[in-house]
């Protein structure tokens, strides 16, 4: 995933868009970039990899070198950006929150037409180099971002900071958010409304799915009406999204708690505490115990001075040992009693195998895990969510291997809660993580607990429905 601010204003935005990206940090921790345009400088950008730092500490020096009344940032965890390029559009800055399945399809599109990519990003094109040859092509903004929508399999959405102002544009299903702010000296856009709030902007608009606008210091102006239909992620509310954001008007951490109270509600197993896995867990825990009258409690201490993030290396070992050094277990709480634990989800299941050992080796009597999500079987198709080199790195893919042998190509009955096949893949996951129970959240009160009509959400990775 990657998170986008900008802000335009009357006066210098430096700070603001500088704090605001810097309030996406938890989205990605690839890259980060930012881009400023002033009359006197035009446009300005620095780029720099947050492999081995931190976004504040990074860009900090690059900031006092820097002035303009708009800017744009970004929290990458794939390419470099923001790209800076010059058109018959005029000279413009891009960032986006994208995964064009389709890239080499429209590479060989670009190469076949003579043109030549000046970026490379994971062994292939600069993705957001793409998205910004595929806007050149329109013969305006707005038939260039429609261009995206049209020829990108997969999800796009975008901030262009233009000499004339900022245009945003959200995804035409709407898979990934896009927020307005305003404040007495213009305007903001986010990923994240967690950015708005420190910042003295308050929520001015949700775009809807395939919306265009253009905003300015003196208003927000609509390009394109928003498409009929939409299908926003749903895990943005599970995981992604920080505790006091916003989606759709929805706020995240309200959500995490119906996830587990709607997880207590059939729930008799007996328990001496509950505790969310942190972080994303901890809202979830929160509503489990709020529901149950089972105390929360904290059996594992996230030790943030140095280990804030688990998945900042960019290999799986590492990210794997730095999830272990990040997690203390307190055997104080954990001695001799039954715990039910609440995760947002389990994906491959390693950082919960090694968190399960170390309860043991604490002297836990029961790890009964909840799980605020149903299994993950079917790969995402729209977000960078999962890493896997293979399907089968997948907890649930796995568990399906070991029973029957094979890669199981209808995998639909796995997904269907009420089967005997849910049952099986639930239980071979159980033992594999040396669980003493394990119950994933049903899709029917996620869905409940999010808010919105099925319909509206992209619930692919469950159940592997596709969008209209």
């Amino acid at each position: 995933m990657s998170g986008f601010f900008g802000s335009i204003l009357k006066e210098d935005s430096v700070n603001d868009v500088f704090y605001g990206t810097d309030y996406h940090s938890h989205l990605g921790t690839k890259r980060a970039g930012l881009a400023y345009f002033s009359k006197e400088k035009g446009f300005q950008r620095a780029i720099h990899s947050l492999e081995d730092g931190y976004f504040r500490n990074k860009f900090e020096q690059d900031i006092a070198k820097f002035s303009g009344c708009s800017g744009i940032g970004i929290i990458s965890d794939t390419d470099p950006q923001p790209q800076v390029v010059n058109a018959h559009l005029g000279r413009f800055a891009v960032v986006t929150v994208a995964k064009i399945a389709n890239i080499d399809e429209l590479e060989n599109h670009f190469l076949e037409k003579q043109h030549t990519f000046s970026e490379t990003s994971l062994g292939t094109v600069n993705p957001t180099e793409l998205i910004a040859m595929l806007i050149a092509e329109g013969k305006d903004y707005v038939s260039g971002i429609e261009n995206v929508y049209n020829r990108v399999k997969g999800s796009c959405s975008m901030l262009i900071l233009t000499e004339d102002g900022i245009i945003a544009a959200r995804d035409k299903w709407g898979r990934t958010p896009v927020i307005i702010g305003k404040k007495e000296s213009g305007y903001g856009v986010a990923f994240e409304t967690c950015a708005f709030s420190n910042l003295g902007y308050d929520i001015e608009k949700f775009l809807g799915p395939g919306e265009i606008v253009r905003i300015t210091a003196d208003g927000c102006e609509q390009l394109r009406k928003p498409n009929d239909k939409m299908q926003v992620c749903s895990f943005l509310w599970v995981y992604y999204g920080y505790p006091p954001s916003f989606y759709e008007g929805i706020n995240v951490d309200e959500v995490r708690y119906r996830c587990g109270a709607a997880l207590a509600k059939n729930d008799a197993v007996t328990a001496d505490f509950v505790a969310g896995i942190p972080d994303s867990g901890i809202g979830h825990a929160m509503g489990y115990s709020h529901a149950t009258g089972i105390p929360i409690k904290r059996p594992y201490v996230k030790y943030t001075p140095t280990w804030p993030r688990s998945f900042m290396p960019q290999s799986q070992h590492m990210r794997d040992l730095v999830a272990k050094m990040k997690l203390i277990p307190n055997k104080s709480i954990i001695k001799d009693k039954k715990g039910v634990f609440l995760d947002d989800s389990i994906v491959r299941g390693t950082q919960l195998k090694d968190n399960v050992k170390d309860l043991h080796q604490a002297g836990i009597k029961e790890v009964n895990m909840r799980i605020a999500c149903p299994p993950l079987i079917f790969p995402c198709e729209f977000l960078n969510f999962s890493r896997s080199r293979s399907n089968l790195d997948l907890a649930t893919r796995k568990a399906i291997m070991e029973l029957t042998g094979k890669d199981d190509s209808d995998l639909h009955e796995y997904a269907d809660c009420t089967s005997e096949k849910y049952q099986q893949m639930v239980e071979e996951i159980r033992k594999n993580l040396d669980l003493s129970s394990l119950t994933f959240q049903k899709l029917d009160d996620l869905v409940e607990a999010i808010g919105l009509p099925k319909e509206k959400l992209c619930t692919h990775c469950w159940d592997g429905s596709s969008c209209f």
